[in-house]
C-alpha cells in the first residue's frame, strides 16, 4: 500500500508501541506466549489500514492476530484502530512477506489472510504475486498441515491464476466463489473491499488447505538464477 509520508509518524508509531513488535524474529516459535489462552493464531499478509484486523480480532477475542505491512503509515492507523477499540489480542509487524520462514516457526499458524494483494499483472512479475508458487512454499512451512490460507481479490486474472497455481501445488480448494456479496454482504470486508463492492466490483475468494509443498528441483532452480 502507498500512502504520503507522515510528518508526525515516529510519535504516532511510539503512542501505540504495546501494539507492535520491534524484533519479530525473536519471538519465533513464541508467538503463542502474547496471548496464552488463544486456542489459534491466526496471521493477516497487508493489512493497511486495519479495518478487516480490529473486526476480526474483535469478533474473535478466543484468536491471536499477527497483521503484517510494508507500509509504516498504513500500519500506524492500523495500531490506531486496534488502541481506540482497545483490543488485546492483535499485534502488528513491520517487514517483507518474504520473511516469514525467519519470523515464525515451522507449523506455529492456524490461519494466513491474503485480502487484495497487488496483482503485478505484467508476466515478468508473476513471482511477485502473493500467490506464486514459491510464496506458496514459504506458506506451507509456516502453516500447520491443513492450516488454512483465506484468499481474496477484486482482480478476476489474478483470481484465475491463483487457482491454477494451487493446482499445480496440489492443494485443495475449498468455498470457492466469484461473486462473494452477490446475495448480501458476507463476513468482514477491508476498506479497500467496502468501496469496490460498492461499485459492483465482483470479490473473489476461496480457502486453501495447506500441506507440505515442495517445488520440484527445475523450479528451484530457475528460482535461485533470477
Amino acid at each position: 500500500m502507498r500512502m504520503r509520508k507522515m510528518k508526525n509518524l515516529e510519535p504516532r508509531m511510539e503512542r501505540c508501541g504495546a501494539y507492535r513488535i520491534p524484533d519479530p524474529a525473536a519471538r519465533k516459535g513464541c508467538w503463542r506466549e502474547l496471548k496464552p489462552d488463544a486456542r489459534t493464531l491466526w496471521v493477516e499478509v497487508g493489512c493497511g489500514k486495519g479495518k478487516f484486523t480490529a473486526e476480526t480480532a474483535q469478533a474473535n477475542p478466543d484468536v491471536l492476530l499477527i497483521a503484517v505491512e510494508r507500509c509504516r503509515e498504513a500500519m500506524v492507523v492500523a495500531m490506531e484502530k486496534a488502541r481506540d477499540m482497545g483490543l488485546q489480542n492483535v499485534f502488528f509487524i513491520d517487514m517483507d512477506v518474504a520473511n516469514m520462514e525467519e519470523i515464525f516457526a515451522p507449523g506455529e499458524i492456524d490461519r494466513l489472510f491474503i485480502n487484495f494483494p497487488d496483482p503485478w499483472p505484467r508476466k515478468k512479475n508473476a513471482k511477485r504475486r502473493l500467490t506464486h508458487r514459491s510464496f506458496l512454499e514459504k506458506y506451507s512451512h509456516v502453516l500447520r498441515e491443513r492450516g488454512e490460507v483465506h484468499f481474496k481479490t477484486d482482480n478476476a486474472a489474478l483470481f484465475e491464476y491463483s487457482l491454477e497455481e494451487f493446482a499445480a501445488c496440489g492443494l485443495e480448494v475449498r468455498n470457492l466463489t466469484r461473486n462473494l456479496h452477490e446475495h448480501g454482504v458476507v463476513g468482514i470486508m477491508t476498506g479497500y473491499e467496502e468501496k469496490f463492492h460498492a461499485l459492483g466490483t465482483p470479490i473473489n475468494r476461496c480457502e486453501v488447505v495447506m500441506k507440505p509443498l515442495t517445488l520440484p528441483q527445475e523450479e528451484k532452480k530457475a528460482e535461485e538464477e533470477v
